[in-house]
């Protein structure tokens, strides 16, 4: 009970009360420059992923010859990521991408204002025709809000009058008949509807969220299991959770459900993933389909939108945690293909293609990154990721540059450099993870006041250029206690990291399943950081004393362990035995 009143007062009130606190905006992409490890994935996405796939033959050949061979494709996705990689790097050849991309698809839009490949007696009522045509609107209502381009915009409420007019086609039993159920089977319609109302001002596209799909009204239970209509989706789940923060004003009893559910009743893994089989778990199996990438890319999302809201770090440590770990994971080193599910323990696997929802929501929330580093609110200044980069923002109508150096997540040492055009009063704040217990701030190399974990610390005065603020977050490896099927382990965490183990690193290991692995016993007094590239340049690996399972009782461990980052596509094991579990800490995320 106790544990209860903790988190409803910590974690739930700031978003209960989000209505009254001044929502914090991101600094636009295009005004950001990024290296560090964020950087380099966003690179890579872009140049080995992006523009490495065929979007001709694999994207566009089906909606300019209307014909179907398949039931969903994910253009709209694929709009999305290259407007928003044109946006941050305003790089020409990306420019001209995107542009190519919308052209194409606008010149396959049909009178009516039908935009798809299903033949006229199956539109809407084709299963994923709806969430197709829902994605394209979205992308083409981007551009115009990104690249002020009118045919986008005019093209967008065209196809958006088209679902609006033909949404009484769906039938009452449309569920059923499908097997999916219908908000599952349109996700996301409801965000681009009310952007679109964002940028048109039409109250037709709000009416349609608000009294058509009740979103304001909408609530439903976390449902765990993959049933009948697959109402325990938790990428629909939480795209319509994050519609219902959109609405004026913010509807937030399913956010904090969500929210409730991941961090105290067990269903996020330690990893940032959730879900098996893209449904709602809570018994912490690690195997298999863990950790669909939609899913996890929709979770940054909201995450994303309730920092916004409440101010409250508690949701940059999500962030954090989830990116350097299984969003990362998603994807392979040199950033070609992308994962359906990744998994803690055994095996992982690609998924085959470039088309379909998780490559295009990999994607799409790669390109969405950047603006989850900086934020402004009236007088405020936050920064919420920590990456190598530089930002120049608006404030007050002051120009400011900062300038972030850093190599974290390697290290905890930030250095922000604060120049403002002319001097300017405002607070720079700096979120201090959960898990920074002794986290120092000096402002011009004098002390600025303590910096307490899990909060945003805030340096409020008048600043001038060259003024300098050094970070440090201290980098102890912790022992995290294992829940549900994870009870009696831990695992190996060191800032927001998992490290985890690869049995090809350790020639000993190399022929034992992940269920094996996980039955040695680490040594917490044989934990050692080191320098790694195995995985990503720059990166690191803890080598850890072990004893192999069985009854010794020795004090001299048997061997080493080489642990690398959660990020190793070949890792299989990420909990392991330890002999005294009394030295693990509970997870600061779900404080258990």
């Amino acid at each position: 009970m106790r544990y209860a009143a903790f988190f409803l007062a910590f974690f739930l009130a700031p978003l209960l009360s989000a209505q009254s606190t001044a929502p914090l905006r991101p600094v636009p992409a295009r005004n950001i420059k990024i290296q560090g490890e964020i950087g380099r994935r966003i690179d890579i996405t872009i140049h080995n992923n992006l523009l490495a796939l065929d979007a001709s033959k694999d994207f566009l050949a089906d909606f300019e010859a209307h014909r179907k061979s398949t039931s969903y494709l994910g253009l709209g996705k694929l709009l999305l990521a290259a407007i928003r990689f044109a946006d941050y790097t305003q790089d020409p050849r990306l420019i001209a991408f995107k542009s190519d991309l919308i052209r194409r698809t606008i010149a396959t839009q049909q009178p009516d204002g039908y935009i798809g490949f299903f033949p006229p007696a199956s539109r809407i009522t084709e299963l994923w025709d709806v969430h197709e045509l829902g994605y394209i609107v979205a992308a083409l209502n981007e551009d115009y809000v990104r690249f002020q381009q009118q045919p986008s915009l005019q093209s967008a409420r065209k196809a958006a009058d088209y679902l609006i007019a033909n949404w009484d086609k769906l039938p009452p039993d449309w569920a059923e008949k499908t097997g999916v159920a219908t908000h599952v089977a349109v996700t996301g319609v409801e965000r681009t509807f009310l952007a679109l109302y964002q940028s048109s001002q039409d109250p037709r596209y709000l009416s349609f969220v608000t009294a058509t799909r009740n979103l304001p009204r909408w609530q439903f239970p976390i449902i765990i299991g993959r049933r009948a209509g697959i109402e325990g989706h938790i990428y629909a789940f939480t795209a319509r959770t994050l519609a219902q923060l959109e609405l004026a004003p913010p509807v937030t009893t399913q956010s904090a459900r969500e929210i409730d559910f991941l961090t105290r009743q067990d269903g996020m893994a330690v990893t940032g993933g959730a879900g098996q089989w893209e449904i709602w778990t809570a018994d912490q199996d690690g195997r298999g389909h863990l950790a669909e990438t939609c899913a996890t890319a929709y979770l940054l999302r909201l995450y994303d939108a309730l920092l916004r809201q409440s101010s409250n770090p508690f949701y940059g440590d999500l962030i954090d945690r989830t990116i350097f770990n299984t969003l990362f994971a998603a994807q392979s080193p040199d950033g070609r293909r992308i994962r359906y599910y990744t998994p803690f323990e055994g095996p992982r696997e690609y998924h085959p293609g470039d088309t379909y929802c998780c490559p295009g929501n990999y994607r799409r929330i790669i390109a969405e990154l950047p603006e989850m580093i900086y934020y402004t609110g009236p007088r405020t200044v936050a920064v919420n990721l920590y990456t190598q980069s530089t930002a120049k923002l608006q404030l007050n109508s002051t120009t400011i540059e900062l300038t972030q150096q850093t190599t974290y997540p390697n290290d905890g040492r930030i250095t922000l450099q604060v120049n403002p055009a002319q001097p300017a009063a405002f607070a720079l704040k700096l979120r201090i993870p959960a898990w920074a217990q002794g986290a120092t701030v000096q402002l011009n190399n004098e002390p600025s006041g303590p910096a307490l974990p899990a909060t945003f610390h805030s340096i409020d005065r008048t600043w001038k250029s060259g003024d300098q603020v050094t970070l440090n977050l201290p980098m102890n490896i912790r022992l995290v206690r294992g829940r549900q099927q994870q009870s009696g382990r831990v695992a190996v965490l060191r800032g927001p990291q998992v490290y985890t183990l690869n049995p090809g690193q350790n020639d000993q290991l190399k022929n034992l399943d992940a269920a094996d692995l996980a039955r040695f016993s680490l040594d917490p007094q044989a934990l050692t950081l080191l320098p790694d590239n195995t995985v990503r340049p720059n990166g690191t690996a803890i080598r850890a004393g072990a004893w192999k399972p069985g009854y010794s009782t020795s004090p001299k461990h048997d061997l080493t362990l080489l642990l690398t980052e959660f990020t190793d596509p070949a890792a299989q094991a990420t909990y392991f035995k330890l002999r005294d579990l009394s030295l693990a800490v509970p997870d600061e995320l779900t404080n258990r």
